[in-house]
């Protein structure tokens, strides 16, 4: 068997174990695929570690950088407290409306408010709308402007923030210094970053799953 094959397997192995059924999730991910976006959303057991790590902090407002069609959007949503919030800025208007229309449909459109957008042109309009600091930030969008959203991040952070990035590994092609590929540099680029900066303290992990060889760094804020 391909080893491949053998990440989807596992997957499904943790899936079908620790997850009750989901058809609400389960019906984002096919109008997801019906509305032609691009199937690059989390896995079920990434989603249901974001969940938990929401969960775990006792989030009560959370930050999201890349929407897609909401799928982690929801699985972070529901991790939050009835008075929560989770802010989630998407560039693409068909992706946002996509979105809405599944975050409608699973209950959250009180919890959840999507900004359309360029994130760099949205992210300096959050604290108008009176969001001066966040208790968890995903960043899940462009990897070419990931700096620039780490530097976003640190702003908008308060002491014991957690920061999560993901597609932090793209298949190992992290290593290639000399890659001409702009999500790579962008990647390496946030990497170096946080290797400098002392107000967060972060690790990566690497991951194997249904969608291949990849990984996220996840960080807490020190001050």
């Amino acid at each position: 068997m391909a080893i491949e094959e053998i990440w989807k397997d596992v997957d499904l192995y943790f899936k079908t174990k620790l997850h009750a059924a989901d058809p609400l999730l389960d019906a984002v991910l096919k109008a997801n695929a019906e509305a032609g976006l691009p199937a690059i959303d989390v896995t079920p057991n990434q989603g249901k570690l974001l969940y938990l790590l929401a969960k775990i902090i006792g989030a009560t407002a959370i930050l999201e950088i890349g929407t897609l069609g909401g799928y982690s959007s929801i699985w972070l949503a529901r991790a939050l407290p009835d008075d929560g919030k989770l802010i989630t800025l998407e560039y693409n208007k068909k992706h946002a409306e996509v979105a809405a229309a599944n975050v409608k449909k699973a209950g959250l459109d009180k919890k959840i408010e999507i900004v359309v957008g360029p994130a760099l042109e949205t992210l300096p309009t959050l604290e108008k709308r009176g969001f001066r600091s966040f208790d968890l930030i995903f960043i899940d969008a462009d990897r070419k402007n990931h700096p620039s959203y780490l530097k976003w991040a640190l702003k908008l952070a308060r002491p014991g923030t957690v920061i999560v990035a993901d597609n932090v590994v793209r298949r190992g092609r992290i290593l290639d210094e000399s890659s001409a590929d702009l999500e790579i540099q962008g990647v390496r680029r946030f990497i170096d970053l946080l290797s400098e900066e002392t107000r967060i303290e972060a690790t990566a992990v690497q991951t194997v799953s249904g969608k291949g060889y990849d990984g996220f760094v996840i960080g807490v804020v020190n001050g």
